[in-house]
């Protein structure tokens, strides 16, 4: 990968804030986007649930459109999830590995393509380290403390105690940053972190129009249609088993358009080219068998 360094007068003016700024950073893809963009850092656990999965998808896919720019650091878990999910969705993504940006040396080495896939897309890797440094213990908190420096917001999704997710949000909110969490199972010690957190002022959110309420931008006030439940996957394959509910095409059309984010009803009449009139009686069957909500 052809690379670029960037020097400090070429900073992102959120980078710029910090007390401590690096020397240089390195560029692999493009620039990172101007000021109009508004960033946010998502961080989680590496051995994530199933319920952390879903929930970084549905969160990240109900930001499409927004000129917004997913911030990770490229590692295990959810991490990659949210580059590849920003990836799938045409929002653009800053990848921050624990390393230099040789191809040698990109940490971690099994997301060599995935840090590649994100250069070809016209997206963006950074590093503050020189090219050829190795991933070391000293390097992930340096990298966090950028990833929380470039980003508006830190969104914390699961993390156990001592994790390094906690030393993220603890950088955002030395910063003045907002810190955002999603809430948990009491019983999964995947919750530590986001409670603790929250515990200490962090914001839960449960949809994205919760997230770009924060980010500053004006959502409308239609309503958003959503699966029934958190775990949307389990409950999408529970209810569609239920053979007492006899699902039409349109019905499963509008269930598949619902599969990784909410949406509002006129971008599901969109999706799904159903007639309003149609849409509508369908919409209220399908709440009334608990298959959707409307909230």
């Amino acid at each position: 990968m052809n690379t670029v360094k960037i020097f400090p007068s070429e900073y992102p003016t959120l980078i710029k804030q910090m007390a401590l700024q690096p020397k240089f950073l390195e560029c692999a893809g493009a620039l990172p986007p101007g000021d109009s963009y508004k960033y946010l850092c998502v961080v989680g656990a590496r051995n994530f649930s199933e319920y952390g999965r879903d929930v970084c998808k549905s969160l990240i896919s109900g930001l499409r459109n927004y000129p917004i720019v997913i911030v990770s650091g490229l590692a295990l878990g959810i991490d990659s999830i949210a580059h590849e999910t920003a990836l799938q969705v045409g929002l653009k993504t800053i990848a921050f590995p624990g390393s230099g940006l040789a191809k040698e040396v990109i940490y971690p080495k099994s997301h060599l393509r995935l840090a590649e896939r994100i250069v070809k897309s016209g997206n963006t890797l950074l590093s503050s380290f020189d090219h050829n440094q190795i991933g070391m213990n000293w390097t992930f908190p340096v990298r966090n403390q950028l990833m929380a420096a470039l980003s508006h917001a830190t969104l914390i999704i699961e993390g156990k105690k001592g994790s390094g997710t906690l030393l993220t949000a603890k950088y955002a909110n030395d910063l003045g940053r907002d810190v955002l969490i999603v809430p948990g199972s009491i019983f999964s010690d995947l919750s530590y972190g986001p409670h603790l957190l929250y515990k200490d002022g962090a914001i839960p959110v449960t949809n994205s129009k919760e997230i770009l309420n924060v980010l500053g931008f004006e959502v409308s006030n239609e309503d958003v249609i959503s699966i029934s439940d958190a775990n949307a996957s389990k409950q999408r394959a529970l209810n569609l088993s239920k053979p007492q509910i006899a699902l039409t095409i349109e019905e499963k059309a509008i269930i598949q358009a619902l599969q990784y984010s909410p949406l509002s009803a006129t971008d599901l009449i969109e999706k799904t080219a159903i007639t309003p009139t149609v849409f509508n009686i369908l919409a209220s069957q399908l709440e009334i068998n608990e298959i959707i909500i409307q909230n």
